[in-house]
């Protein structure tokens, strides 16, 4: 879409140029933003993506093999670079909405990304950053401490750049299309759909082409791509600096919730509710605030509403405004905070579901890595093209229930036949359950089928882990899709980078809770003085189908508490997009 110069004057308020690296004054007759603008913007997602993805997907079996690390401790860096990945996306989102706008925060995000997988792969073409190789499988060196902290220096800059890229891509593409319009929103969706074909071509390409080179060609070569195609995405997000529309950040949702938080905390002693003898601050919505909707005011978490209360009249000036945001706030940040608390039940739902999907990108891959491999003669399947047979599974699952399911269900009761929410979160538990049990009886036996020949190698073929991890892609097609849809589309419109943030959040607790149950089911189980269930280099010394049974049972208590508690919170947050209405176009000053 292409933005008309009286738009531009009129939205100046909103929008300014970018930092440093901006491109030089442009005038007002100039047209920014539109699909020229998107052009760039998704052709630098594509190239990010390429990249990012070909190194999450391999990760853990370059740490195996060039750094000579144990099980454990690959599911302990693995968890916890995820991790932090996440964590880094919420500071994200708050740097950009706070101070640096998006395009700062993008531009400063690929530049940590870049020097993240230059440094990695400096890890596989120097061999002095490395240990050297094992002369045999009980005689690995250990990496040194120095060798050891510049990987993590590299894992840590790639956090900071998944911090600044992921919650803003897809919203600095969205503020390029005037959503006032019927043919804006008609362009931003046809932008997600190029976002998300965009990103499955990346993802398809990673993870053959690329882990493919890694694993059977070189490590220098399959680092090498990704770096290039992190210089080539940098060098195409500036060139197209001259055609974007750039908003200014404003204040971040983060900071109005905290503000809510500590105004309630210095009031505890006032009451609050029908019985209270005070009024609360609601002022009427103004400018950009016009265009969304309005909550109603909710007797639900009635602490939170003294945040909002007027104990004195000095707390107000001459144009009836708060002095302070931190001693007073209005009943819409209030009833923001509020929404939020209301998701928190179905949030810990989702940490039980996505801890069991990480399994598979941490004990899934070390367990392919002990089982044959063999396609024909000639050809060894590589262990990071398992994380293909997940998202082939949520593909299929959702083709299946749009295009089949859906249409014929229609037909056959003329009703909207779809899924509840709280249906497809249960379906996806339970598929969590058969997941890990799955992977349980399928590691017994390829530990016994190893021991009995004596070999490092099972002889089992790969293929039989193919129900593990088609069982855990459903997992996410049923319960993280249903999850990451109630944080969004059923949150109010100025809390959707709260909503992106809060999912990352939800992401990164997995990970860390799962890192911290592998250390302690690995220091329990040591102290018998036998081999524990958890670590070493070889999985036929462990234990692994005890510790998928122990997940299984967690899994299977996060049904219960889904079931018998959480799930009565989900008709209440849609109190918190289904309340209020926007006001039409003509009360738009």
């Amino acid at each position: 879409m292409e933005v008309s110069s009286s738009v531009l004057e009129q939205d100046s308020s909103s929008t300014t140029p970018p930092p440093t690296t901006d491109p030089p004054h442009q005038s007002s007759t100039r047209k920014l933003g539109g699909w020229k603008s998107i052009a760039y913007i998704i052709g630098n997602e594509t190239f990010e993506k390429l990249a990012s993805m070909s190194l999450i997907s391999n990760m853990a079996v370059y740490l195996m093999t060039e750094y000579n690390l144990r099980g454990i401790f690959v599911v302990n860096v693995v968890n916890i670079w995820y991790g932090t990945s996440n964590i880094a996306s919420i500071a994200g989102a708050f740097i950009s909405d706070a101070y640096l706008g998006r395009f700062r925060t993008l531009l400063f995000g690929s530049v940590a990304s870049l020097l993240g997988m230059g440094s990695m792969t400096l890890t596989a073409s120097l061999h002095q950053l490395r240990p050297s190789t094992c002369k045999r499988q009980t005689q690995c060196p250990k990496p040194l401490s120095w060798q050891l902290a510049f990987l993590f220096m590299a894992l840590a800059m790639l956090s900071l750049g998944a911090g600044g890229i992921r919650p803003c891509n897809i919203a600095f593409g969205a503020d390029q299309f005037d959503t006032q319009t019927e043919k804006g929103r008609a362009q931003l969706e046809s932008f997600f759909n190029w976002w998300y074909f965009s990103f499955t071509v990346a993802l398809i390409v990673a993870l053959t082409i690329v882990v493919y080179i890694q694993t059977n060609v070189s490590w220098v070569l399959g680092f090498a791509i990704p770096t290039v195609c992190l210089c080539v995405s940098l060098a195409i997000f500036l060139t197209g600096r001259h055609t974007y529309i750039y908003k200014k950040p404003q204040e971040n949702i983060f900071a109005g919730l905290a503000k809510v938080i500590i105004a309630a905390c210095r009031k505890h002693r006032l009451t609050a509710g029908p019985a209270s003898e005070h009024s609360f601050y609601d002022p009427p919505m103004t400018g950009s605030e016009l265009l969304t909707i309005r909550l109603v005011h909710t007797d639900r978490f009635l602490f939170l509403d003294k945040a909002a209360i007027i104990a004195e009249p000095t707390e107000l000036d001459n144009q009836g405004r708060t002095r302070n945001g931190w001693k007073l706030c209005s009943l819409q940040q209030v009833e923001q905070l509020k929404c939020l608390v209301a998701t928190l039940p179905i949030w810990v739902t989702g940490i039980g579901c996505f801890m069991t999907m990480d399994q598979q990108n941490t004990f899934g891959i070390l367990q392919v890595m002990q089982m044959d491999r063999s396609i024909g003669t000639h050809f060894k399947v590589p262990p990071g093209w398992m994380n293909i047979a997940p998202m082939i599974a949520l593909s299929m699952w959702i083709f299946i229930y749009e295009r089949v399911y859906i249409l014929q269900a229609k037909k056959l009761t003329e009703r909207d036949p779809r899924l509840t929410m709280q249906q497809r979160i249960s379906t996806g538990i339970v598929l969590s359950i058969l997941c890990m049990l799955v992977a349980g009886v399928i590691e017994k036996k390829r530990r016994e089928a190893a021991l009995r020949h004596g070999s490092f190698i099972s002889p089992f073929s790969f293929a039989l882990l193919l129900p593990q991890f088609f069982l855990s892609g459903l997992t996410g097609a049923f319960a993280s899709v249903a999850i990451m849809e109630l944080f969004t589309l059923q949150m109010p419109e100025s809390m959707r980078t709260m909503a992106a943030g809060v999912f990352f959040l939800n992401l990164s607790i997995s990970n860390y809770f799962g890192s911290f149950l592998v250390n302690i089911i690995h220091h329990l189980t040591s102290n018998r003085g036998k081999s524990p269930w958890l670590g070493g280099h070889d999985l036929n010394k462990n234990r692994l189908d005890y510790y998928y049974y122990i997940v299984a049972t967690l899994a299977a208590l996060n049904f219960v508490y889904f079931t018998f508690f959480a799930s009565r919170y989900l008709s209440s947050s849609r109190v918190c997009s289904g309340t209020g209405q926007i006001p039409s176009d003509s009360s738009i000053p």
